[in-house]
């Protein structure tokens, strides 16, 4: 499995200049930003959380740990949870589990995306596999993407993850 097919004619069609990056394989977002040599605020990380039995995509910094409180909130759920990939990795069948591109939009699925990454004039990315990447620029995400912008870090966690 290389870059997921659907991203890429996503970026294609949409004229969006990226770049592909191959790295070592790595599992989480934290180590493919170790393993490339990159700020942890830079790698975007794409957590899936149910919530309310609906899966979202929730997308914030790789050095952040995510405020499910706050999603719950704003999602207006009565249960949030972080997602078991047993329940997602069926919405993602382009992918290897747990290396989803931001791109809720790809699955149907809706992308919450946290305002630290608006912070970057580019952003990376898992690319569909634990082992390519995507480099491009925040605007043009945020564009392709259509993400709900609001504040998913939890200030309050002493964990980098």
């Amino acid at each position: 499995m290389s870059v997921s097919s659907r991203l890429k004619e996503l970026l294609d069609n949409n004229n969006v200049r990226y770049e592909h990056q191959i790295h070592p394989t790595a599992y989480t977002a934290a180590e493919t930003a170790e393993s490339m040599h990159i700020p942890g605020r830079e790698m975007a990380k794409t957590v899936i959380v149910n919530a309310d039995g609906l899966l979202r995509m929730a997308v914030l910094p790789a050095n952040c740990m995510i405020d499910l409180g706050h999603l719950k909130f704003i999602t207006r759920s009565q249960n949030i949870r972080l997602a078991t990939e047993g329940e997602f990795k069926d919405a993602f069948p382009t992918c290897e589990v747990g290396a989803m591109p931001p791109f809720g939009n790809l699955f149907g699925l809706p992308v919450f995306c946290d305002t630290l990454l608006e912070n970057n004039d580019f952003i990376e990315f898992n690319a569909g596999t634990h082992t390519d990447a995507i480099r491009m620029a925040f605007h043009d995400f945020k564009r392709l993407a259509s993400p709900t912008m609001i504040d998913l870090v939890d200030h309050h966690s002493t964990r980098v993850a």
